[in-house]
């Protein structure tokens, strides 16, 4: 079994996930734009394969009726996703430790994305979800 482990910045938040990892999701929405500063680029997991080994700096924001935003509240690293019905949790691929294998699937939300870059990857590119 796949086990990978990951945190935030200073070290406040750590998790670690078992099982294969679903490849990136990069999303171009408004809310993720505004949370990242550009775009998040998001693997997956059941939420039974998903642990938090410290979270005492873990903050929730909700940020719609559809989903939740996990944070740390002292360096301000942005950690997860998770929709307030499923049993899913995304999280920043970013924030993941070492080498992942993973890449990016797809593309979503490109009708909202930045006037300033362009998605020269080949990927697919779907205007909402």
């Amino acid at each position: 079994m796949q086990e990978f482990q990951g945190g935030c910045l200073c070290g406040a938040v750590r998790y670690r996930l078992t099982g294969p990892l679903r490849d990136v999701i990069a999303c171009h929405c408004t809310q993720c734009r505004r949370q990242t500063g550009h775009y998040s680029a998001d693997t997956s997991v059941p939420l039974d394969a998903f642990q938090l080994e410290r979270d005492a700096a873990l903050t929730w924001y909700r940020s719609s009726d559809q989903a939740e935003r996990g944070f740390c509240r002292v360096c301000g690293s942005v950690l997860f996703w998770k929709p307030t019905a499923g049993a899913r949790i995304s999280i920043s691929a970013g924030t993941l430790d070492g080498l992942t294998g993973l890449s990016i699937a797809e593309h979503i939300f490109c009708k909202d994305k930045g006037d300033y870059y362009e998605i020269c990857d080949g990927k697919p590119q779907k205007a909402e979800w």
